[in-house]
């Protein structure tokens, strides 16, 4: 009978505790949604999707709003939308498949490489790396009369309202500039005898001394990787890793994509932008989806040799910076810089991105493997908020 009664009570603790264990199982996510949401309302975003993973796999997936808002379309998995800043990530894995083929090394000097040669007239006898364009300090800078140009946008494709345009214009972003390839760009800005060449286009010297982050300078390592390989970078992208990653739901470019499947771009919850490429598209020009964007971030994550061998991966995850000299202009305190990915001293690795209508973040935790990503189809001035939501969650905190 004692024996009977025990294992009863055995019984019932058992199941209390499978109870229980199940109920924190599900409150962990439900408590994580609901700091989002939070999150989400408090910065007026019209559709919003996040993603957590666990280093193998996706551990939470949750959509917020919309990705049209005057018809109700939810903002799904399988939404695109363009991802700013993100985008440089895959340059930094692209410019380490280039360096395990042979094409150069991050010290190459980048008139080594290029079809004209280019000058930093502040530094004129310097010499600019790969690596330089990796970490931002090439001295190759975004001259605003000339960047903001880079935009192409197609308001015929869709449709789009008044006040973004003008938003936009007010802001000096326009559509001014004829090139559609990367090598018409950058002999444009780069050389002397270029349409857009201007001291403005240059930073001080030497390059490496001074930090200045730069966009054109990003999308010049893409360049080099088209010079090298005989492909477009889209196109070498796509064979090394867009494809190896099934990501098949991502391209670079609006022609590349499902536009039934195009979020709409926000300048508010009202006001929506037009479609856009950019001439500069590496730096910042990839379309993708939560769900595509998850597969990118589990293989970074797990170091999958399906993209770089071990070797590349602990190149790129590298601190460019010492501490004690560091170049000008930048604030170690916070976060270092590997190849194009930002080290935090959180002990988290990343990127964030911006552009008209785009707020994203994509990161890992070096020390427990778990990762986050959210793209929201609205410019977040401060994505503070659901970036510690997300880095506390993958700490475990």
């Amino acid at each position: 009978m004692k024996t009977y009664k025990t294992l009863k009570t055995l019984l019932r603790v058992l199941t209390l505790a499978l109870i229980t264990s199940g109920i924190q199982a599900q409150t962990q996510p439900d408590s994580l949604t609901i700091k989002l949401q939070q999150a989400f309302t408090h910065e007026s975003l019209p559709g919003m999707y996040v993603i957590m993973t666990d280093g193998n796999k996706v551990s939470y997936s949750h959509s917020f709003g919309y990705a049209d808002e005057a018809n109700q379309v939810p903002y799904l998995a399988n939404t695109i939308q363009n991802i700013g800043s993100v985008s440089k990530t895959v340059i930094a894995v692209a410019l380490m498949k280039a360096i395990e083929l042979k094409y150069f090394t991050l010290e190459t000097d980048i008139n080594d490489v290029l079809p004209f040669k280019v000058t930093n007239p502040n530094d004129p006898n310097g010499k600019i790396t790969i690596r330089q364009l990796t970490n931002h300090t090439s001295g190759i800078v975004d001259n605003p009369e000339v960047y903001h140009y880079c935009y192409h946008f197609y308001p015929k494709l869709r449709a789009y309202d008044s006040v973004s345009i003008k938003t936009l214009n007010q802001m000096g972003f326009g559509d001014k500039l004829k090139d559609t390839t990367l090598a018409q760009f950058f002999y444009n800005y780069l050389s002397p005898q270029g349409e857009y060449y201007s001291k403005a286009n240059f930073g001080e010297g030497p390059a490496g001394s001074v930090s200045s982050y730069s966009n054109i300078g990003s999308a010049l390592a893409a360049y080099l990787i088209e010079l090298k390989s005989g492909l477009s970078y889209a196109e070498f992208t796509k064979k090394y890793i867009l494809k190896p990653l099934k990501m098949d739901h991502s391209g670079w470019h609006i022609e590349d994509v499902d536009l039934k499947k195009h979020a709409y771009l926000y300048l508010d919850q009202k006001n929506r932008f037009p479609l856009y490429d950019l001439v500069t598209y590496p730096d910042g020009g990839l379309k993708t989806s939560p769900e595509d964007l998850s597969k990118y971030l589990v293989a970074i994550a797990r170091h999958d040799k399906k993209l770089l061998t071990e070797a590349s991966y602990q190149t790129m995850f590298t601190a460019q910076f010492n501490k004690e000299h560091p170049p000008k202009n930048i604030n170690l305190t916070y976060r270092n810089k590997g190849i194009f990915w930002n080290l935090y001293t959180n002990g988290t690795v990343g990127h964030d991105g911006d552009d008209p209508g785009v707020g994203t973040y994509l990161f890992f935790n070096t020390t427990t493997g778990k990762g986050g990503l959210f793209l929201c189809n609205k410019y977040l001035p401060n994505k503070q908020a659901i970036v510690d939501v997300l880095v506390k969650e993958a700490a475990g905190r």
